[in-house]
């Protein structure tokens, strides 16, 4: 599976290295209208992903929920996990929308209007109603609760799919025996859309070429441009995550930030390397309870439960992702629509450790709940994997912080 996998990106890769090139002779000879030959094949791969994010966002976000085990794994230490968690996650989704704002990297990347008609007015609509931030907020937190769950799915709203996803997730926990053929059939549905999924990816080379191809002969060398400028402020948003991780740790453990970067070298560097959470863990394990002093039974609970719903990194990029596109594509994104960004970015990284092409879905997802153009992910996927080392390492640091922090609390209960 692994060197499917590895195989898969190389021809993802390969794919993206061609349309760029193909896309700026396209651009430099004045061809674009013989785009319009080749780009439903683009189209009809961003279709693909758009048929199976409903399906793949609920179930993967309920399996989410359940595979915290029991009730009591929502314990002392499941309810400090989770909301650690959750709000550092927030707080770098929150360092990604302001460093986006401050570099701004999509403007002057000149995609033309395309898709902007696609865009979804309703949330802009609405915030002409409002009166300042506080209303704004109050409406959007209101609005992600679903008055029918079914039209949420029906009309792919996702913020309203994702909380109703995590509501019942929590009261099937609580309620095992009524939840029973519901987990069974989640559980299919989950590894259904991962095989629809990986099937989809398949025709991901040819899809990604053709839109990277698209990209580059509407605007040459700006994209590229904009582009660096997009790596720039991704990686800045994440070094400052990671500041504020590493202090954070700091404070909790009392000691100095050469000790933790010096004694968790080995799981960062691994990170780095490999871009997998998940392989990277017997290693997170070792260095936290070995070189740190964590207590076995907090980094069994603690680690695992971070790899599966803590994705500090991926929610950072997917937030910058999406203003970017948004700039590109010269369209200003109200502050309802930036506080949906910021909510869905949070809370669909949830699932994203268990969803395979997770850039690819988890960014369609993003881009879906305010209606930005899907096409723009082609441009994205450019520099994909070299920003996936940098995100899966600042989440990896984020679990071994959170591991830090909930054994430190526990203990400081005890005595």
């Amino acid at each position: 599976m692994q060197e499917s996998s590895k195989k898969e990106a190389q021809r993802i890769g390969i794919a993206m290295i061609a349309g760029l090139i193909i896309g700026l002779i396209i651009h430099s000879f004045g061809m674009n209208q013989y785009m319009e030959y080749v780009k439903p094949l683009g189209t009809v791969f961003i279709r693909l992903l758009k048929m199976v994010i409903v399906p793949l966002v609920f179930s993967s976000i309920f399996m989410s929920m359940i595979n915290l085990g029991t009730p009591e794994a929502l314990g002392s230490m499941g309810r400090k996990a989770v909301l650690y968690y959750f709000m550092t996650t927030a707080i770098a989704v929150f360092f990604g929308l302001v460093f986006v704002n401050i570099i701004n990297p999509g403007i002057g990347a000149d995609l033309g209007g395309a898709g902007l008609d696609k865009l979804n007015s309703t949330m802009a609509q609405k915030v002409q109603e409002q009166e300042g931030l506080y209303n704004t907020v109050l409406n959007v937190l209101i609005d992600a609760i679903p008055t029918n769950p079914a039209a949420a799915l029906a009309n792919a709203t996702v913020l309203q799919i994702i909380v109703f996803a995590i509501f019942l997730g929590v009261m099937s926990l609580y309620y095992p025996d009524r939840s029973k053929n519901l987990k069974g059939v989640m559980e299919d549905v989950e590894g259904l859309s991962m095989a629809l999924t990986h099937a989809i990816m398949k025709f991901a080379p040819i899809g990604i070429f053709v839109l990277m191809m698209d990209v580059m002969a509407k605007s040459g060398t700006t994209a590229i441009i904009s582009l660096s400028k997009y790596v720039l402020t991704v990686v800045v948003g994440l070094l400052a995550h990671a500041g504020f991780l590493l202090f954070v740790a700091t404070v909790r453990l009392k000691k100095s930030p050469l000790y933790i970067i010096k004694n968790l070298g080995a799981p960062i560097l691994t990170a780095f390397s490999t871009s997998s959470s998940a392989a990277t863990l017997p290693i997170t394990m070792t260095a936290v309870e070995e070189n740190i002093g964590v207590r076995k039974d907090t980094a069994k609970f603690v680690l695992p439960l971070g790899a599966t719903i803590n994705m500090d990194g991926t929610a950072l990029y997917e937030s910058v992702a999406a203003i970017f596109i948004a700039q590109a594509y010269g369209y200003d994104l109200t502050i309802a629509q930036q506080i949906i960004i910021f909510m869905t970015a949070s809370l669909a990284a949830i699932g994203a450790a268990a969803i395979p092409g997770a850039g690819l879905i988890t960014m369609s997802i993003v881009l879906g709940a305010v209606g930005l153009p899907l096409e723009g992910i082609g441009l994205i996927l450019a520099v994909d994997r070299l920003l996936d080392m940098f995100r899966t390492t600042v989440n990896v640091f984020g679990d071994c912080v959170g591991t830090i922090v909930v054994d430190s609390l526990l203990k400081e209960e005890k005595v």
